[in-house]
């Protein structure tokens, strides 16, 4: 597995990501991941770095990078709080672009991992983006209007149980089912917010393992066993 510094062109800004490729040759089904509050820290490195391990060729992308992480932050939350995710999603539709211009991954089998704040972006973008064959949202927000979920693609949704983020899971879930998308939503009773981060203290090592297994279970139904490019 190889993990190196790159960088992507979006319209609005330059910005640094961390991209990680399997040993074996391709074509790779790809993976977008998108950190939470504390950016591009060594723990989305670690996980992107995990994916390529499972045979995905993996990005992760700073959406910091570009001014201060006070603004970005400010400005990414702002408009996910009325719907118009305008700064974040195209960042991510560049970011995919670039992955998917890779000579080693086919640009038919893309999924998304999203973390707090990028769990929520992960859905927001999932609903507007058909190039996108699952979505995994940790402990996110939900879209607004929720009904934008209507023609989202396939969810595999892990939220922990005493987080107020738990409420939008099981809001998540009910509305998902109502539209009849494939989806996989689990709350973990015992678990904190950000518990998939093994290097912070609100860590679960079970509920992680459990959400870590079920992520990649889904993602080889929906991801990797999509039909490849021609």
């Amino acid at each position: 597995m190889s993990l190196q510094d790159v960088v992507i062109r979006s319209r609005q800004a330059r910005l640094r990501g961390c991209l990680a490729l399997p040993d074996a040759p391709g074509p790779h089904p790809g993976v977008v991941v998108i950190h939470e509050a504390y950016g591009l820290n060594d723990n989305i490195r670690d996980i992107t770095g995990r994916f390529a391990a499972e045979g995905y060729a993996a990005l992760a992308v700073d959406l910091f990078n570009d001014r201060s992480r006070v603004i970005c932050l400010a400005r990414l939350m702002g408009e996910a709080m009325i719907g118009r995710e305008q700064y974040a999603v195209p960042h991510l539709r560049a970011s995919a672009d670039f992955l998917v211009a890779q000579p080693e991954v086919d640009a038919a089998r893309i999924g998304v991992i999203g973390f707090c704040m990028g769990g929520g972006l992960a859905i927001a973008w999932g609903c507007r983006d058909r190039r996108l064959r699952a979505i995994a949202p940790f402990y996110a927000m939900n879209p607004r209007p929720l009904s934008a979920a209507r023609g989202i693609c396939p969810v595999v949704g892990s939220y922990p149980g005493k987080d107020f983020t738990a409420r939008f899971g099981r809001k998540l879930d009910a509305r998902l089912e109502t539209y009849g998308v494939v989806h996989d939503i689990k709350i973990y009773p015992g678990a904190r917010h950000s518990f998939f981060n093994d290097q912070g203290k609100a860590h679960d090592p079970a509920a992680s393992a459990d959400a870590w297994d079920r992520t990649l279970t889904f993602f080889a139904e929906h991801v990797r066993s999509a039909p490849v490019s021609p």
